[in-house]
């Protein structure tokens, strides 16, 4: 699979995305004023484990997924080093099957944004299944734009209308990222009365 060949060869670098920074936005909803009380947490896109270790340092017990093996090697001896219980596995984020449910907070920091339509309705599946209701899920993902090899992001009304029968849009924050595209924060909320079945 190409895709997961580029990934694995960038992270034998540095990528430009892999800051070692959690981001503010995930800070707030953990230290915050309206913290998420912990619980179990699932990092998609995960990389080297940077929200992954943040969140377990904060109480959370965390699942991280990527696509790239060699991320996730990086992720596991950080994890080592830190002392910190972290479940990572090698997987593609729209074939969750081997993890059951319920995770109570979903993180997906620049992967979403990468799938194509019928990925992003097999991943819409994942979370369905794996979320419980009331959990949070919080998407950071660019705008629509030429990537290198294909087309690549999401508007705010693609990701309305893909969530909106399972989640409920609780808010979007639009912006630029450090890297130069428009990208933007989505908080989604797993909806109350809806089963966890595909």
């Amino acid at each position: 699979m190409l895709q997961r060949l580029l990934y694995n060869s960038w992270y034998y670098f540095n990528p430009p995305w892999d800051t070692g920074v959690t981001p503010p936005e995930v800070v707030e909803a953990i230290e915050g004023p309206d913290a998420l009380k912990p619980g179990r947490a699932l990092d998609l896109g995960c990389g080297t484990g940077t929200n992954s270790l943040y969140l377990a340092r904060h109480g959370w017990e965390v699942v991280g997924v990527d696509l790239a093996a060699t991320a996730v090697r990086k992720a596991r001896r950080k994890a080592q080093e830190s002392g910190l219980s972290v479940d990572f596995y090698t997987a593609d984020v729209t074939r969750l099957d081997f993890l059951q449910p319920p995770f109570d907070l979903a993180l997906d920091i620049g992967c979403f944004h990468a799938l194509d339509d019928e990925g992003w309705v097999r991943y819409r599946g994942q979370l369905r299944r794996l979320l419980c209701p009331g959990a949070r899920f919080m998407l950071y993902a660019f705008g629509p734009r030429q990537g290198r090899f294909t087309q690549m992001g999401v508007t705010p009304d693609q990701v309305r209308r893909l969530f909106e029968s399972d989640f409920r849009l609780r808010r979007v924050e639009g912006g630029a990222d450090p890297t130069g595209p428009s990208a933007a924060w989505y908080w989604l909320e797993r909806a109350c009365g809806i089963t966890n079945s595909l």
